[in-house]
């Protein structure tokens, strides 16, 4: 009770407007979540986290007003009205879950396309973030290849090995991976606007009929890595999420073979957060890069 009148007070200073009620959220490892109902009749929630690393919820907010910049006449994806943000909390508009639908997943799916097309100034962004609680190095390079393996990759493998969750020859077979990932990578494309962390966890199915993206590691990459990320951990009508998608802004031929190049990236993240078998599937995903398309 006392943290919740502490979460309340803390909205109450943020937005100037009275806290009628909370409720837990539940779900989230990294944040506490909490509904509030607002006396001018709004919904919200707030996340909050006692000690965040320094810019966190001010990255989030960033990320999230620079996706939302690709909506309104662009018909970009859905992401939550920014209420408030200070160094231990953020407040955004409250989505009320739904069901997944196929409808719904087919407008996501173009939606997300519009949100890529809107573009970046660079690979990268202009300062560093967060996927989770983990580092997000974001400074540019000229070209994704070089982004993806300096700025994702590597430095995650190091990590991993230093962790123990990654042997010195697995570490090899994704070096290896890397070095050729110029030949990996396909045609060049210019830098998407990525969500950066879109599994199926941080889309929300609405019940207003759209499908809404939150808690974003968003910067100027590659517009597959979305949708190998959709595609990492399952997405309720993921096949229709990419038939629209391919529909609105067709994908590049082989595509479906760099999933496993764009998958590294969150494979080796998950397997420094938490060990268990991520490092053999990031493994896994390298060779089967190394040794090239199947013939099905």
């Amino acid at each position: 009770m006392a943290r919740m009148a502490g979460t309340a007070a803390r909205a109450e200073a943020l937005l100037g407007h009275g806290v009628v009620s909370t409720t837990p959220v539940a779900g989230g490892d990294i944040c506490t979540a909490t509904r509030l109902r607002l006396s001018d009749g709004r919904s919200a929630v707030i996340k909050t986290r006692p000690t965040p690393p320094e810019g966190f919820f001010a990255r989030e907010a960033e990320g999230l007003r620079w996706l939302a910049d690709a909506g309104g006449v662009n018909g970009g994806a859905n992401v939550p009205e920014l209420l408030a943000v200070s160094d231990d909390c953020i407040v955004l508009t409250w989505v009320e879950p739904g069901k997944p639908s196929g409808d719904v997943a087919e407008r996501f799916g173009r939606a997300l396309a519009a949100t890529h097309a809107a573009g970046a100034a660079q690979f990268g962004a202009d300062v560093d973030g967060f996927i989770g609680l983990a580092p997000l190095p974001n400074r540019s390079l000229p070209t994704w290849p070089e982004f993806y393996a300096s700025r994702r990759v590597m430095p995650y493998v190091r990590a991993a090995q230093d962790r123990q969750a990654l042997s010195h020859e697995q570490a090899m077979i994704i070096e290896a991976a890397m070095k050729r990932i110029h030949d990996l990578a396909g045609d060049p494309e210019p830098p998407a606007r990525v969500h950066g962390d879109l599994w199926s966890g941080n889309i929300i199915w609405g019940t207003d009929g759209e499908a809404w993206i939150i808690d974003p590691a968003a910067h100027g990459g590659h517009r597959e890595t979305d949708l190998a990320m959709m595609a990492l951990f399952g997405l309720p009508h993921l096949q229709r999420v990419i038939d629209a998608y391919d529909e609105a802004a067709p994908l590049a031929d082989g595509w479906k073979h760099r999933v496993a190049l764009h998958q590294l990236h969150p494979l080796l993240v998950h397997a420094v957060l938490f060990g268990g078998t991520y490092g053999s599937k990031a493994t896994a995903a390298a060779q089967s890069l190394l040794d090239g398309p199947s013939d099905d």
